[in-house]
């Protein structure tokens, strides 16, 4: 199943260009979570969209969304779909790949609050926190500076959101709250955020995601 399915229609190229997608085949992992939002807006920036639920369609592109939606549950179900070896050495071999909220809590190496047993994917060199914002009820939605995205503040919506506590030396801190706590950061071919820019509307994260796949092929 592709992401043309969803209804989803690619933008018009703009002027003198072509859609930052154009020619790349991405994934996202289709699990658990919000998937249909990435999808949308991945193929509105030009790119094909597989949703990956097994190893032969993780094979087949060149780079990978990790969505929204529950760590541990997402992290139960790539074992059992026999996702878990595969996407690791993916990862290691440098797949680009964007985690949202629970995404960016697999890629995470480090993991402080998860719950019995539950590991993660690795390979972004950082310590997260899960539900670092507090219950569903507790969801905010602010603007948030990210100089290397443009000087237009990013539209973010915090959904029991983690919150990154500790990098390592190859890590760029990307946004971060007025009280300083950590929600974007990349390393290399890894980008992650503690919020859903998907819901708003927002691009710029998913753009920056495909121009590093780009890079890569």
């Amino acid at each position: 199943m592709s992401a043309h399915d969803l209804g989803a229609a690619p933008v018009d190229a703009p002027a003198g260009g072509v859609p930052v997608g154009a020619g790349l085949r991405v994934g996202v992992l289709a699990l658990q979570g919000d998937v249909r939002e990435h999808a949308a807006v991945l193929t509105a920036l030009g790119a094909e969209v597989v949703l990956v639920r097994r190893a032969s369609e993780l094979d087949a592109v060149s780079g990978l969304v990790l969505p929204g939606g529950e760590s541990s549950v997402m992290d139960k179900l790539t074992r059992r779909f026999g996702l878990r070896e595969p996407l690791r050495e993916r990862i290691a071999a440098g797949m680009p790949v964007y985690g949202t909220c629970a995404g960016l809590i697999l890629l995470a190496d480090r993991l402080l609050d998860g719950i019995a047993g539950q590991q993660t994917l690795g390979g972004l060199d950082a310590t997260v926190r899960r539900n670092a914002f507090g219950a569903q009820n507790e969801s905010f939605e602010t603007r948030l500076a990210v100089p290397v995205l443009g000087a237009e503040p990013v539209a973010a919506t915090f959904i029991r959101a983690p919150e990154v506590v500790e990098v390592g030396a190859g890590v760029e801190v990307l946004a971060r709250l007025a009280d300083g706590r950590i929600v974007a950061v990349e390393q290399g071919p890894l980008l992650g955020t503690a919020f859903h820019p998907e819901v708003d509307g927002e691009t710029r994260f998913h753009a920056r995601f495909l121009e590093r796949v780009r890079a890569a092929a």
